[in-house]
């Protein structure tokens, strides 16, 4: 399973959506709450972005709503559990 962070905001129910449907399919990652002092920036300096929420896929960077995010993280997913070929 590829390592997943997931910036967070309280309150956003894009960060929500996001954290119930990883929930709901058994996907762990490691949350980041934005409000807490320097995430934000760190955010930003890291991956470009630091407007909630932000999902990172073994370095790839999605960001914008859970409708916009979720079919470009299952394609993520998909891929990183694909078998890798040996040829």
């Amino acid at each position: 399973m590829p390592e997943i962070l997931l910036y967070t905001s309280p309150g956003c129910p894009d960060c929500a959506a996001l954290k119930r449907w990883f929930a709901q399919n058994g996907v762990a990652c490691t949350e980041y709450d934005l409000s807490r002092p320097g995430v934000a920036d760190e955010a930003k300096r890291r991956h470009g972005v630091r407007v909630a929420p932000i999902t990172v896929i073994d370095g790839r960077v999605f960001y914008g709503t859970f409708t916009d995010q979720r079919p470009k993280i299952e394609a993520a997913l998909g891929n990183a559990r694909a078998p890798r070929s040996t040829a």
